[in-house]
């Protein structure tokens, strides 16, 4: 263990940190070890981390010495933010600071940064086909991501940017998979038009990341990722194979979607015009022959469905 690499994991519970503890506990000759950073150390969640073999220790990001010591001796650090806890994109900014200043401090060597792009520099403030959000963004979780790059550019930490892709577990937790309607048949809707959504697993860009920690070569890089590139009716088909029913997917205009009225529903409905409306630039940027050399072991949506295709609620 002595002469293994540190990893110091930011959101070891999460989605992303924790597929990343995974990847390094599944790879014990791979050099590294996982260092799981949580908020509560005696959660269900950090003792199965710990039982994997990771060392986990209680940090906040809202208490910066706390993440300073966490970061301590680490030769790598993984950097994410929460912006669904409270919608907040200064909140991330804050966080993404706490995190590059421990990362200065402590002499990291390596940090990969879960970001994505800022929408703003597509589609400006002024441009009223995109309703803006919070007086400052066209969508928040995006361009709060990129504001909060310059922390680590700032701090002059070697840094990765690993820009990745709608969940695949959305369908699951996020209540964006096919629901059964007055009639019993199953559909979805996203206002994507024909458009491609670039998507991924959430393990995988765990185990992505620990491919890029693994390649030094990347520091300073800007790496985009997904699992695969499809349309709303290519998912539909293969919803329809996977649960045994035909699955029908309905695209409406964005403002249709924005109007739902769930919680997040406008910076959601932004997102996915963004992503339809710069299709070329967003897809395009997401070769997912990059996140397969970084992870040979990622699923496609067909591989992912045959795993996860039971946990779909669709009911309501």
């Amino acid at each position: 263990m002595a002469d293994q690499k540190v990893i110091a994991v930011v959101g070891a519970t999460g989605a992303q940190g924790g597929g990343l503890v995974r990847a390094i506990a599944a790879d014990p000759g791979g050099g590294f070890t996982a260092r799981a950073i949580t908020r509560d150390a005696g959660s269900d969640a950090a003792k199965a981390l710990a039982a994997l073999g990771a060392e986990v220790v209680q940090a906040d990001l809202e208490d910066p010495a706390s993440v300073d010591a966490a970061f301590a001796g680490a030769y790598g650090a993984f950097c994410v933010t929460f912006f669904w806890v409270d919608f907040s994109p200064e909140t991330e900014m804050r966080h993404a600071h706490t995190m590059a200043n421990a990362a200065k401090t402590a002499g990291v060597k390596h940090v990969v940064w879960s970001t994505l792009e800022d929408t703003r520099t597509f589609i400006p403030l002024s441009d009223d086909r995109m309703p803006t959000l919070q007086g400052k963004y066209k969508v928040p979780h995006f361009d709060g991501k990129e504001d909060a790059d310059a922390a680590f550019r700032e701090a002059g930490v070697p840094t990765t940017f690993l820009r990745t892709a709608f969940y695949w577990e959305n369908l699951i937790y996020f209540g964006l998979g096919p629901k059964r309607g007055e009639d019993g048949a199953l559909s979805f809707t996203y206002p994507m038009g024909n458009k491609r959504l670039p998507a991924i697993g959430v393990e995988d860009i765990g185990k992505i990341a620990y491919g890029v920690f693994k390649r030094p070569d990347l520091i300073g890089q800007t790496v985009s990722v997904a699992g695969e590139l499809l349309t709303g009716a290519q998912m539909a088909e293969k919803l329809s194979k996977a649960l045994g029913e035909p699955v029908t997917y309905n695209d409406v205009d964005p403002d249709v979607f924005r109007s739902f009225g769930f919680p997040g529903a406008d910076e959601i409905g932004n997102m996915f015009q963004f992503k339809r409306d710069f299709e070329a630039e967003y897809a395009g940027a997401r070769d997912n022959g990059v996140a397969r050399s970084l992870d040979p072991e990622l699923k496609d949506f067909d591989a992912w469905l045959a795993e996860n295709a039971t946990r779909i609620p669709l009911e309501g």
